[in-house]
């Protein structure tokens, strides 16, 4: 894991370079345009006035099939074509470089995440191992192997019975440990920040989830969790605000 952090640390702090890199490149590219551009309206008006007079005159046909720019206005403007899009996948290069970066991060924490639960599950594991090693003892003090008596039974019963409640402990713990872990939260890591958000959380898409059968909903779509559900609605079904308004109509009436 540590040495994920180091790697990822690494790539980190080359990141703000490139992009300074590409953005600067950007800006070059933008001036030029603008100077390609205002070269090219330029040229195109003069020679709009230039063929206005020759029509005047008589010595253009006013035919708008035999009308058109210069060669060079028209190179200037393919060439203004080809600078944009240059700047164009520029612009994609750098938001790739950004989002690699947040999906390395995603899926560091993703391990770290599912490392966290191996190891209290192990923990958990070695609790009950502790408690069923707990040999069972006769009341003067002489270990009995449990066997062809009915005392040696009863204190398999009894082990039995300390182990699943051991068992039941360490499962509690490990439910409460999760639930305090906002690491285990794997909802509050943004993918994506162009990723729309849904349910009253504001969320990403995740998990199973239901939608509001009120047409006018503003939100339509709710995490089963954060609305209560477990399972698909039978019928219809409405959020809390549409059902709220849905019954004050009802009053109404």
């Amino acid at each position: 894991m540590s040495s994920f952090l180091d790697e990822f640390q690494a790539s980190l702090e080359s990141l703000p370079h490139i992009l300074h890199k590409k953005y600067s490149l950007l800006r070059d590219l933008d001036k030029s345009l603008q100077e390609i551009q205002r070269q090219n309206e330029q040229r195109c008006e003069q020679e709009i006035e230039e063929i206005k007079r020759g029509v005047k005159a008589g010595n253009i046909t006013p035919d708008s099939s035999l009308i058109k720019f210069s060669d060079e206005a028209l190179d200037e403007q393919k060439h203004s074509i080809r600078i944009a899009d240059e700047k164009v996948a520029l612009a994609v290069q750098a938001y790739d470089l950004v989002d690699a970066h947040i999906q390395q991060l995603d899926q560091y924490l993703k391990k770290f995440d599912e490392e966290l639960r191996r190891g209290q599950i192990v923990s958990a594991e070695r609790d009950i191992t502790a408690a069923t090693a707990l040999p069972a003892s006769s009341p003067d003090g002489n270990t009995k192997s449990g066997r062809g008596s009915e005392g040696g039974r009863g204190g398999r019963k009894k082990t039995r019975l300390a182990t699943a409640a051991a068992a039941a402990a360490a499962t509690d713990a490990s439910t409460a440990t999760t639930s305090a872990n906002p690491i285990g939260l794997e909802l509050d890591l943004p993918v994506d920040p162009n990723e729309p958000t849904y349910c009253f959380c504001n969320q990403i898409s995740y998990g199973e989830m239901v939608a509001c059968d009120n047409p006018n909903c503003k939100i339509e779509w709710f995490h089963f969790g954060c609305v209560g559900v477990k399972e698909q609605p039978k019928g219809k079904w409405f959020c809390r605000e549409c059902g709220a308004l849905k019954n004050r109509r009802k009053g109404r009436n």
